[in-house]
């Protein structure tokens, strides 16, 4: 990661949101805040992990970064250049530099066209390769990504879905893309397509110099493939760091529940403790104040009520959105007295 960030920075993302109007009866409207204010950067040829559970803005974040919605505010820099300052030329060009890979590999491929079509779309639409030259392209590509030429006639439905996915990997890097938007690509497969595709995705992102950001909400298929894991929560971003440091020194309880939970192969690890969260997650129309996870943390204390806590470097890289957060300075907590007085300090603050 040192040589990486010797460069600017391939993807900048400042105060993204995304909220929905949605009616709760007659003349009753209420914000679903689904994206409320990331940031976050990506760097060319790395892999940044996206995870946490259901309905956290995960998926919509990798939609608003390819233009599939439109946002609310903030600011994405891709490549240099504000992509509001773009015309409609430029951003119909910029397409090709942003792809994605989706979650259903059946939904995402046209059943009514044939593989060498959907693989060679692309091409046709944004190149001014010949129809010959794009049959060789998708030929070359079916061949990267271990789909046998013969495979090319055959429609969608004829397919497993590992083979499904790979046809939608081929056509996400026909075009050589820089960034590709990896859109939960695994968690519709087989345990042991999985480990496949994600091998796969590893081969052709040093194959074609990728950059990747890959989302999903299990903690083993990001840690294989990321080189930096952003942990979303209700529509914000608690943590982010190197998953070497996000495994080992997690520093956001919801961060370390999620880390506990992972199951180790090693069956002689027994007594490893685990961090259960009570409770389920609010909803994304009506967030707690202060801290959105202190409903369910078991540090919480008065401060996170009253509060919201920015995302804020801790230690080198390592970014994390929490008063009082755990594994750092050697503790794993800050201890209840140090807790009460910082408490003390804001409120004192506050009245004056």
């Amino acid at each position: 990661m040192g040589t990486l960030k010797e460069h600017p920075p391939l993807l900048t993302v400042e105060g993204l949101k995304k909220h929905f109007e949605i009616s709760e009866g007659i003349g009753k409207k209420k914000l679903l805040k689904a994206v409320d204010g990331i940031d976050f950067t990506v760097y060319e040829g790395e892999t940044l992990g996206i995870v946490g559970e259901s309905g956290c803005g995960k998926s919509t974040t990798g939609n608003l970064l390819v233009n599939l919605l439109d946002k609310t505010e903030g600011t994405i820099i891709f490549n240099g250049k504000d992509m509001d300052s773009l015309t409609k030329e430029e951003v119909r060009k910029s397409r090709a530099d942003i792809q994605m890979i989706f979650q259903d590999p059946f939904s995402s491929l046209n059943p009514r066209m044939r593989v060498v079509d959907i693989i060679g779309e692309p091409l046709k639409t944004h190149t001014t390769m010949k129809k010959r030259e794009i049959r060789e392209e998708v030929f070359k590509l079916m061949d990267a990504v271990g789909l046998d030429r013969s495979y090319g006639k055959r429609y969608p439905h004829e397919f497993s879905g590992g083979q499904r996915q790979r046809i939608g990997i081929a056509r996400a890097i026909a075009l050589r893309p820089k960034l590709i938007i990896c859109d939960e690509p695994v968690s519709a497969l087989d345990v042991s397509i999985q480990a496949q595709i994600l091998n796969l995705l590893i081969k052709l992102q040093k194959e074609y110099k990728l950059t990747f950001i890959f989302i999903a909400h299990g903690l083993p298929a990001v840690k294989y493939i990321s080189d930096r894991i952003a942990v979303m929560y209700l529509g914000k971003i608690v943590e982010i760091t190197t998953k070497a440091q996000l495994f080992n020194k997690p520093m956001h309880p919801y961060t370390v529940s999620l880390v506990s939970a992972v199951p180790l192969p090693d069956p002689h690890i027994r007594d490893r403790e685990r961090v259960l969260l009570e409770g389920d997650i609010p909803s994304n129309v009506d967030i707690p104040s202060g801290c959105r996870f202190r409903t369910r943390c078991p540090y919480a204390e008065t401060k996170c009520e009253l509060v919201e806590p920015e995302l804020q470097e801790l230690e080198d890289g390592h970014f994390t959105a929490c008063h009082f957060p755990l594994n750092i300075d050697g503790s794993d907590i800050l201890s209840s007295k140090e807790r009460v007085g910082n408490v003390e300090g804001i409120l004192a603050n506050e009245t004056n």
